[in-house]
C-alpha cells in the first residue's frame, strides 16, 4: 500500500516562492475551500506533476511555472511503501527529476523516460490513467471510467488486478520468439548451404567415378577456346595501344601549342583594343578642341586635319588587325575542338583496351580453374578418398544443424503456446472473469448507498448494461449528470476496494475535486458523506470545493486558499 505523507510546492501555477505544504496523512477528512482561481486545485496538479510529469488538468507543462516568477518551479512528494521511504523531486526552469529511496537517490537513467518508467513500473506500479481512476474524482480534465474507450478500460482493470505482468511476460515472450525465429532462419540458411555443399560433393564424387576421355576433352576444348580468345583480345589491344601511343603525343602537343596561340591572340587583341581606345580618344580631342588646354594656344587647322587623318588611318589599320585576330581566334577554337574530340576518342580506345585486359584476366582465371579440375581428374584415385571424407563431414554438420533447428523449433512452439495463454483471451480473461462479479456486486452496493437503485453490470469486455427497476436497459450516456456522478463515485470506491483486496495499487489518498459542487443533489451529498465516514482509518480524504458553506463543520480539518498580490496563500484551521 502506498501511504502518501507530504506534498509541497513553490512557484507552481499561482503559488509563490514560499513553500505550500500539505500533510497528506494527518487527518482522515480535510476540506479545501476557496474562490475560483484561488489555487485550491493546485495540490492535485502538483501531485500529478510530481508523480507523472504532467498536471491533472489539461495544462501545458510550460504553463505550470508561475507566470510572475517564471523560474525555480519545484514540487516534492513523500510516501512510504512497506518499510521503504520515497521522495520524488521534480521541477522546471531548471529541470529537475530525482527519485530518493531511504535517503539515497536512485541512479538516474540516461533518459528521463526510462527514469519515469522505473518510477511507474517498479515503485508506484500504476500509471497516470490508473492513478486518476483510483485516487481522484474531479470535474476538471477528468475522464470517468465509463467514458474511457474499451481498451483504456481494460488497462485500468489490469492495473487494479495486477495482471498487466502477463502483458509484460507476453511482450518478453514475443521478443524471445523473435530472436528464436531469426536463429531458426539462420540455421535453416546454414542447412541449405550445407545441403548444397553436400550435393555438390556427391556430384564431384560421381564425376570422379565416371572419369573418362569425354570429360577431359571437354575441359581441354574449353581451355583451347579461351586461349584463342585471349590471343585475339591481346592482338586487338596491342593495335589500339600502338595507335594511342602514336596519336596521343601529337594531340597533347597540338593542344598545348594552340592553347598558347589562343592566349597570345587574346593578349594581342587586348593591346589592339587599348590602342583603338587611345586613337578614338585622340581623334575626339581634335574634333572637340580648337584651343590647346595645356598651353591655351589655338590649334592650327592644318595640324588638326593632319592629326585626324592619321588617327582615322591608324584606327582603320587597328580594326583590320582586330578582325584578323578574331578570325584567327575562331580558327584556333575550331582546331582545339577537333583536338578535344580526338582526345575523347583516344580515351575511348584506352577504355576498350582496359576492358580487353579485364576479359583476358577473367579468361585466364577460368583456364586456371579448368586446369585445376583437369589435375584433380588426373589424380582421381587420391582425391576420391578426400572427397568422401569431406562428404562425411558435410553429413555430420547437416545432422547437427537439423537437431539444433528441431530443438529451437520446439522451444519456439512452446513459447507460442505460452504466448497464447498470456494474451488478453488467455489467463487474464480467466482472472477478469473471477473479479467481474465482485466488481458488479460492489458497484451496486455503493449505488444503493447513494440512493440510486439500478442494476449495474459490466461484462468481460467492460461494456456496461444498466437496468432500472422496470428492467429497462440503459447505457451510461443515457443518464443525467447527477446519475452519472453517482455511477462514477460507485466505481471510484469499487476500484479502491478491489485494489485493497489485490494489494496492487492500494493507497491512503482519496481526492474529490469539486465533486460536491457539481451534479449531486442534497440527498446525494448526504449519501456520499455516509460513504466517506465509513472509510477505514488508513484513508485520508481531501475534498476540494468552492461551496464550503454546505460542508462547513463536517470535516476534521479545513484549509482555505485566497489570493494576495496575485499569489495563492494557504490558511489552515
Amino acid at each position: 500500500m502506498i501511504i502518501f505523507q507530504k506534498l509541497r510546492y513553490k512557484n507552481f501555477l499561482s503559488s509563490g516562492n514560499n513553500w505550500t505544504e500539505f500533510k497528506l496523512d494527518e487527518a482522515k477528512h480535510t476540506l479545501i475551500v476557496g474562490h475560483n482561481g484561488a489555487g485550491k486545485s493546485t495540490m492535485l496538479d502538483a501531485l500529478s506533476f510530481a508523480l507523472f510529469g504532467k498536471a491533472h488538468r489539461n495544462i501545458n507543462k510550460p504553463q505550470l511555472v508561475n507566470s510572475i516568477n517564471k523560474k525555480k518551479c519545484l514540487v516534492e512528494v513523500e510516501f512510504q511503501i512497506g518499510k521503504t521511504q520515497y521522495r520524488i523531486v521534480r521541477g522546471m526552469n531548471p529541470g529537475v527529476f530525482e527519485i530518493w529511496q531511504n535517503g539515497e537517490m536512485i541512479n538516474q537513467s540516461s533518459h528521463n523516460k526510462e527514469y519515469q518508467r522505473t518510477l511507474e513500473n517498479n515503485i508506484l506500479k500504476l500509471n497516470h490513467k490508473s492513478f486518476h481512476q483510483i485516487v481522484v474524482l474531479g470535474s476538471s480534465s477528468f475522464i470517468p471510467f465509463m467514458e474511457l474507450p474499451q481498451g483504456h478500460r481494460r488497462d485500468v482493470i489490469e492495473d487494479l488486478l495486477d495482471i498487466n505482468v502477463f502483458s509484460k511476460m507476453n511482450m518478453l515472450l514475443r521478443e524471445r520468439n523473435s530472436v528464436l525465429k531469426e536463429k531458426i532462419k539462420d540455421i535453416s540458411h546454414d542447412i541449405d548451404i550445407t545441403e548444397t555443399k553436400r550435393e555438390s560433393q556427391k556430384k564431384y564424387i560421381r564425376d570422379l567415378n565416371k572419369l573418362n576421355t569425354e570429360h577431359r576433352k571437354e575441359k581441354e576444348d574449353q581451355i583451347e577456346d579461351l586461349q584463342a580468345q585471349i590471343e585475339e583480345l591481346q592482338a586487338e589491344a596491342d593495335k589500339k595501344v600502338k595507335r594511342i601511343e602514336r596519336i596521343r603525343p601529337t594531340i597533347e602537343k597540338g593542344l598545348k601549342k594552340h592553347q598558347q596561340l589562343k592566349q597570345e591572340i587574346l593578349e594581342e587583341s587586348g593591346h589592339v583594343q587599348s590602342e583603338i581606345k587611345s586613337v578614338v580618344k585622340e581623334a575626339k580631342f581634335y574634333e572637340t578642341n580648337d584651343i590647346c588646354p595645356s598651353c591655351s594656344q589655338n590649334i592650327d587647322n592644318e595640324i588638326k586635319t593632319h592629326a585626324l587623318k592619321c588617327a582615322k588611318s591608324k584606327a582603320k589599320s587597328l580594326s583590320t588587325r582586330k578582325e584578323e585576330l578574331s578570325t584567327r581566334y575562331a580558327e584556333i577554337e575550331q582546331i582545339l575542338s577537333e583536338l578535344g574530340e580526338a582526345s575523347i576518342q583516344i580515351d575511348r580506345l584506352q577504355e576498350e583496351v582496359n576492358e580487353s585486359i579485364s576479359t583476358v584476366r577473367h579468361h585466364q582465371r577460368s583456364i586456371s580453374k579448368l586446369e585445376s579440375e583437369l589435375a584433380k581428374l588426373s589424380s582421381s584415385s587420391g582425391d576420391l578418398g578426400t572427397a568422401k571424407s569431406d562428404l562425411e563431414s558435410f553429413e555430420e554438420k547437416r545432422t547437427s544443424l537439423i537437431e539444433e533447428k528441431l530443438k529451437l523449433s520446439e522451444e519456439y512452439s512452446y513459447n507460442t503456446v505460452m504466448a497464447e495463454m498470456l494474451k488478453d483471451t488467455g489467463i487474464k480473461t480467466k482472472v477478469i472473469k473471477q473479479y467481474v462479479p465482485v466488481i458488479n456486486k460492489l458497484v451496486n452496493q455503493y449505488l444503493q448507498v447513494l440512493d440510486f437503485f439500478v442494476s449495474f453490470n459490466l461484462d468481460e469486455q467492460f461494456q456496461e448494461e444498466i437496468k432500472s427497476r422496470h428492467r429497462d436497459s440503459f447505457s451510461y450516456a443515457s443518464f443525467s449528470e447527477g446519475e452519472k456522478q453517482r455511477i462514477d463515485l460507485a466505481l471510484l470506491f469499487t476500484w479502491r476496494q478491489i485494489a485493497k483486496m489485490k494489494n496492487s495499487v492500494s493507497t491512503n489518498l482519496l481526492i474529490l475535486d469539486e465533486t460536491f459542487d457539481s451534479s449531486l443533489d442534497a440527498d446525494g451529498v448526504e449519501n456520499l458523506m455516509k460513504i466517506l465516514y465509513t472509510l477505514d482509518d488508513n484513508t485520508n480524504v481531501f475534498i476540494i470545493s468552492h461551496k464550503g458553506e454546505i460542508l462547513e463543520g463536517r470535516f476534521e480539518k479545513k484549509i482555505s486558499f485566497h489570493k494576495e498580490k496575485n499569489f495563492s496563500v494557504m490558511v489552515k484551521s
